[in-house]
């Protein structure tokens, strides 16, 4: 009985660990491997994942124990993915117990992003500044760019956490880089229409979701590559009818 609660502890955690980096924006390939390496430290020699960016199977190699979980809303965030494999290396060298690796997986789930929204708008805002500057705009007019990336970035993030559909926000945010844009050229405080637009939307840009989608598929993930890529085409398409939406008019 303890055996078998201990391996069901195992599948759990290992499952946990599989979704916190799915859902922080980890590639599939890594996913996998991660899972395989925590199930084979923990005695469970025949391991069998399926994952996917919605769901992940997990099968210890007994029919019994094949379970399912769901996963929720993605987002990048790279430090819980540093965080989940530094609990994966610590339980295969054996310096920590499945129990010890659980409780920390757990919490690791229960906490809040590694970097607080304030400053995500912040680093939108100097992304964009640097690419107004890269796309030859003008040092003395880097100020609006900052503006039009950090606004159009937390509208996007409001309106998807409003709306609960991704595409909303980014359509909108790029409305409103666009309209931003238009409405401090057509003032005469810069000319740079096109380059204050594209630095407007690049903070909504889905380039970490894009690379996995090629690694996915270069791994032979494809279900998940192909996913992956169809929802950067969705989102690209997003962002790209907001902005002909206002040039258009």
């Amino acid at each position: 009985m303890v055996a078998r609660k201990k391996e069901e502890l195992a599948i759990d955690a290992v499952l946990l660990a599989g979704r916190l980096m799915m859902q922080c924006g980890a590639e599939t390939y890594r996913v996998a491997d991660t899972m395989r390496y925590m199930a084979e430290s923990q005695q469970l020699f025949e391991p069998n994942s399926f994952v996917t960016p919605t769901g992940i199977i997990f099968t210890s190699g007994r029919p019994s124990q094949t379970k399912l979980v769901s996963v929720g809303d993605r987002a990048n965030d790279l430090g819980k993915v540093a965080r989940v494999n530094d609990v994966s290396r610590k339980l295969t060298s054996g310096e920590w117990t499945i129990d010890r690796a659980y409780e920390e997986l757990v919490s690791i789930d229960l906490d809040p992003p590694s970097l607080p929204f304030y400053l995500k708008a912040i680093s939108s805002a100097i992304a964009s500044a640097s690419f107004f500057i890269l796309f030859d705009g003008s040092i003395g007019q880097i100020g609006y760019a900052a503006l039009a990336g950090g606004f159009s970035y937390i509208i996007s993030e409001w309106l998807e956490a409003y709306s609960k559909v991704r595409f909303i926000g980014q359509f909108l945010g790029a409305l409103f880089a666009a309209v931003f844009a238009y409405f401090i050229t057509s003032n005469g405080a810069t000319g740079d229409l096109d380059a204050l637009i594209v630095a407007g939307v690049m903070p909504l840009v889905p380039g970490v979701l894009i690379t996995n989608a090629v690694r996915d598929l270069m791994s032979g993930h494809f279900v998940s590559g192909v996913s992956k890529g169809a929802e950067a085409v969705l989102t690209s398409f997003a962002i790209g009818a907001g902005v002909a939406l206002v040039l258009s008019i």
